[in-house]
């Protein structure tokens, strides 16, 4: 592990230091993950009337290692928190409002679930990391043997307690009486360090310290050639080679219809592959080694306690129920069952897939197995990988505190889980679409030609991809990585169009027709033969948008080109609707007209034509029945309304957003 303390970088005054020795700790994923870890300072300070206090400042909750600032901290009474250590029994959800109750900031965060264990350190500054040098270490039939053989007594072994007051009730009535001028951390077995010091720099170069010793222990991870798992090499192979099983993409979606099924609720059901994960799926001896068990045992929060090999998920959701019937007496109360659906998948043709209700959740779940492969392989060289018995992980992933988030939590946004397509998404109204499904809490995927479309379209539930819709192939690629990154398709919103120069048809530009019919028209007759497989899947049933115009009921003159193929766009949608309602796809179509902050209007446009009705801009926006100004973020809204349940019940419909037209009405 690199020292990455630079003393000039590092604020003077403690809770300073602390918060920039806490990034320091959360810089490395190979420390902390996702919100994993937690650090302290002790002060004093001056209370109301003068006297003075002192405090532990804890890392709250909600805050991650890597951004955390000073208002991350919630400051502690500790006198108070001695008071809660001398107590024989506390349960988790008393001893948190015990900690909350002893903040001097009633605005604070929540503490760490940790907070006794920092206040009973008798150190100025503590730093507490899950590293994965660590777990490997630990992770072994004789664990605490190596540990003890390779610290010695630089740090105090502590057998696994759940995480809370009994953990740190455990450590007052074990640790003090061990600490010695040499400990300069407790090691708790299968859950992480922590170390201390006079001030954070001291604590955080003890961190550095310990954990390069146990790296220098470990056998270096599988190289270019071959990722070693055990006494087993598999070779390694990229993926797309022709050992790699090739998979339809629609199978894809139809695994994720069956474990949103499971879940009780659409699902994100994201592809991973690279060389490590490819060499571990083709391990021979998978289905044992994935069966152990998680790293440490808040990871089952996020990957359920073992992964799916294969794809038989009615016999998962099966062993499931029996864990949860086995187990469920040891928590003393009545437990809510989560869903019985896996959150980690490992498959020889899909590689690594993972599960979430958003696509972030997804994420933390593969970069969690990431590191899972990896500790396991150093872990099986060692010596051989075990993690805790599924007891312990029972009370983990059903722990009080857990269950009190469930009861907690608040409704999920309307199109959470689900995912959009969207065409002419790099600008005006294909734009504001993504953006109000976005809004509502879908995955959105953006397809321009327009390159531009990868910068607007970051974030982890959002993909842009630059394709032409008039190129099958491109369009039928773009569609098969937006079910790789997010698992299927829900919604669609043909949205990418064109408006040639006004031409009357006595002028006809043949060329010019033939390339408004192949975007308007024959692109979106390719996009819709290319996603019906997979709206087909869609957990609540498919819907399409079809951008339209006000050209379709009332054509302008010098719109031919245009007129027509926006006509021919709508009978398409409409022949849609008939033939896919059998299948649970609503398609619908929207009628813009007049929306002028697109690419189609410039301000000298505008102006232009404001001038030929001798009309203002302002007034010339309005030019409608209700006198109102259209934008594309009204369209985007509307979309999204048509795409929801508000609309169940419509398909085949054509809804003018005109602000009133006496031509169209």
């Amino acid at each position: 592990m690199r020292d990455r303390w630079n003393d000039a970088d590092a604020p003077a005054d403690p809770l300073g230091s602390c918060v920039y020795g806490s990034r320091l700790l959360g810089a490395e994923p190979d420390l902390v993950l996702h919100g994993g870890g937690n650090t302290s300072v002790k002060t004093t300070v001056a209370d109301l009337d003068g006297s003075e206090i002192e405090v532990l400042h804890v890392k709250g909750s909600g805050w991650d290692l890597a951004t955390i600032e000073p208002a991350g901290f919630a400051p502690l009474r500790m006198a108070r928190l001695r008071q809660l250590l001398t107590l024989p029994a506390l349960s988790d959800p008393a001893m948190m409002n015990a900690l909350r109750c002893s903040s001097l900031d009633a605005g604070a965060p929540d503490p760490s679930v940790e907070s006794l264990l920092h206040a009973l350190l008798p150190y100025p500054a503590v730093l507490h990391s899950h590293a994965d040098a660590l777990i490997a270490l630990t992770n072994q039939p004789d664990g605490a043997e190596r540990v003890r053989k390779l610290l010695g007594s630089a740090v105090v072994v502590v057998p696994y307690v759940m995480p809370g007051f009994d953990l740190a009730r455990r450590c007052a009535d074990t640790v003090l009486d061990q600490l010695t001028d040499e400990t300069v951390g407790l090691v708790l077995l299968n859950h992480g360090l922590f170390t201390f010091g006079a001030d954070t720099r001291e604590a955080y170069r003890r961190h550095v310290e310990l954990i390069s010793r146990i790296e220098g222990a470990l056998p270096e991870p599988g190289g270019r050639t071959a990722t070693p798992v055990g006494d087993a090499r598999v070779t390694d192979r990229p993926a797309g080679d022709a050992a790699v099983p090739v998979f339809p993409p629609v199978e894809h979606a139809r695994l994720r219809a069956e474990v949103s099924a499971l879940v009780g609720a659409p699902v994100i059901l994201s592809r991973h592959e690279d060389s490590a994960l490819r060499a571990f799926v083709e391990h021979p001896g998978l289905a044992d080694l994935a069966g152990r068990g998680p790293l440490t045992p808040d990871h089952v929060i996020r990957t359920k306690r073992v992964p799916l090999v294969g794809r038989d998920l009615a016999g998962y959701a099966a062993d499931y129920r029996a864990y949860f019937a086995e187990h469920a007496h040891r928590r003393g109360t009545a437990l809510t069952m989560l869903d019985p659906a896996p959150r980690v998948l490992l498959d020889r043709a899909f590689g690594l897939l993972t599960v979430g209700r958003r696509a972030v959740d997804a994420d933390i779940a593969a970069d969690i197995y990431r590191h899972t492969v990896t500790v396991i392989g150093q872990a099986e060289e060692l010596g051989g990988y075990r993690a805790l018995p599924a007891a312990d992980l029972f009370d983990m992933e059903y722990w009080d505190l857990e269950q009190a988030k469930l009861r907690r939590a608040g409704a999920a946004a309307e199109f959470t889980g689900e995912v959009a397509l969207v065409t002419g998404a790099a600008s005006g109204i294909g734009l504001a679409c993504a953006d109000a499904l976005r809004a509502r809490g879908a995955a959105v995927v953006g397809v321009d030609v327009d390159p531009g479309v990868t910068g607007l379209f970051t974030g982890p539930d959002r993909l842009g991809l630059v394709a032409d819709v008039t190129d099958p192939d491109a369009l039928r690629a773009a569609v098969a990585a937006g079910v790789a990154r997010f698992g299927g398709l829900d919604m669609v919103v043909a949205s990418a169009g064109v408006f040639p120069a006004s031409r009357p048809l006595a002028d006809l530009d043949p060329v010019e027709w033939r390339r408004t019919m192949a975007v308007n028209a024959d692109a979106t007759a390719t996009l819709l033969a290319l996603v019906h497989p997979y709206l087909a899947l869609a957990p609540r049933g498919g819907r399409v948008a079809v951008i339209a115009s006000k050209n379709v009921p009332a054509p302008g003159p010098g719109a031919a080109a245009y007129s027509a193929s926006k006509a021919a766009t709508t009978q398409l949608a409409r022949v849609a609707a008939l033939e896919w309602a059998a299948d649970g796809i609503r398609v619908n179509l929207v009628h813009p007209d007049a929306v002028f902050d697109t690419g189609l209007w410039t301000p000298e446009l505008l102006a232009q034509r404001a001038a030929h009705y001798g009309m203002s801009v302002a007034d010339y926006k309005r030019r409608n029945l209700l006198g109102t100004e259209l934008t594309s973020a009204r369209v985007g809204e509307l979309v999204a309304t048509v795409c929801s349940a508000v609309f169940s019940g419509t398909t085949g419909a054509q809804i003018p957003i005109d602000g009133g037209n006496e031509r169209v009405i």
